[in-house]
């Protein structure tokens, strides 16, 4: 890619800043780090230790004040921020990528993208397990016909974490937009819709399992495609046993598979992409199996290589849609749809009824 790389501000630098988006953009041709967001003296330093070049920032007022130095937002902050944020970013004339969710409602979502387009520019959603090993495996299997017809869709977003950690992800406040529903939930729905299209009806559970949590804690969603394709989706904190990420059963064949990505342990670990070694393999026995009737005793099916998952691919297509006018690789209003499916499931939950979309 050639030409001067864009300026990026990057506002927060928590786990999805620090982590996530930070290393990620470092990464990116194309793309360079030029300011961080933050209050906190500590996550300060550890941006300056980490990026020696970048600029810090105390408050997002602060950055908005050099705008025109800027080239690209990055909204990595508490989801109640997020809209506000972005709104600001776009009015100020500049392209913004937000971390999911993208706002509290489809609705705001789709208010966000309307903005975007008056002012001719790019709202992209951070929707990174797109680029999962395991969920480019499995788009593959489906594009090469090797389950056949997709009659059911399984898939776990599962950990064991008995006490809750507290903070905004765990509040009961609405306000906060806490909660598995709308943290994990947001990636196991937009999967679900990547794969099998839109949703004519949700059916939800959500419970608040553990002693002192605020908000849902243990969260499952079955969807029913307009094709026909039902998907059952599970997302918890209080799962003891950790069942498969994926078990997809189709006319042909099933494909099971366990493990989550490798490459948010990377990340945490302070790996970064391009720094030499292979990223987003992993090892062959964490493969998942491809098969029909065979006994789960034995683990029936033939393996199938994982491919490796591609997290950089993401901010890759930012470049390309900055510099090239390459196509969004996250639409708002992709985010939207899955914000209404969000909807429906807390509807759900909360009158013990299926919601009709």
């Amino acid at each position: 890619m050639t030409g001067t790389p864009l300026r990026v501000g990057l506002v927060g630098y928590g786990l999805a800043g620090s982590v996530f988006h930070a290393p990620l953009i470092a990464a990116t041709e194309g793309l360079a780090l030029d300011t961080v967001v933050t209050a906190n003296p500590e996550r300060q330093r550890q941006a300056r230790a980490e990026h020696p070049d970048v600029r810090v920032a105390e408050s997002p007022d602060e950055l908005f004040e050099r705008a025109g130095e800027l080239d690209l937002i990055v909204v990595a902050s508490p989801n109640k921020t997020h809209v506000p944020l972005a709104a600001t970013a776009l009015k100020a004339g500049l392209p913004v990528v937000v971390d999911k969710p993208v706002a509290g409602t489809a609705a705001e979502a789709r208010e966000l993208a309307a903005l975007a387009d008056e002012h001719g520019l790019l709202l992209s959603v951070f929707q990174n397990r797109r680029w999962d090993n395991d969920f480019l495996t499995l788009r593959k299997l489906i594009a090469d016909g090797e389950l056949g017809d997709v009659w059911r869709f399984e898939s776990r977003f599962e950990r064991w974490r008995p006490r809750p950690k507290g903070g905004w992800r765990e509040s009961g406040d609405p306000a906060e937009i806490g909660g598995l529903l709308y943290d994990l939930g947001s990636h196991v729905v937009d999967q679900a819709l990547v794969l099998f299209g839109p949703v004519t009806a949700v059916y939800a559970e959500t419970d608040v399992r553990r002693p002192g949590a605020e908000t849902d804690d243990d969260t499952f969603l079955a969807l029913t495609h307009a094709n026909g394709v039902r998907s059952h989706l599970y997302v918890s904190a209080t799962t003891a046993q950790l069942g498969p990420r994926f078990r997809v059963l189709g006319s042909k064949a099933g494909y099971v598979k366990y493990g989550l990505d490798p490459q948010e342990a990377a990340l945490r670990e302070g790996g970064r992409p391009g720094t030499g070694g292979a990223w987003g393999v992993e090892p062959e026995e964490l493969w998942g199996r491809v098969g029909a009737g065979e006994s789960p005793v034995t683990g029936g099916g033939r393996p199938e290589p994982t491919l490796p998952g591609d997290y950089p691919a993401y901010y890759a297509a930012v470049a390309r849609a900055l510099h090239e006018g390459a196509p969004n690789p996250v639409t708002a209003l992709e985010a939207a749809a899955a914000l209404e499916v969000l909807e429906a499931a807390r509807r759900s939950a909360r009158e013990k009824v299926t919601v009709t979309l």
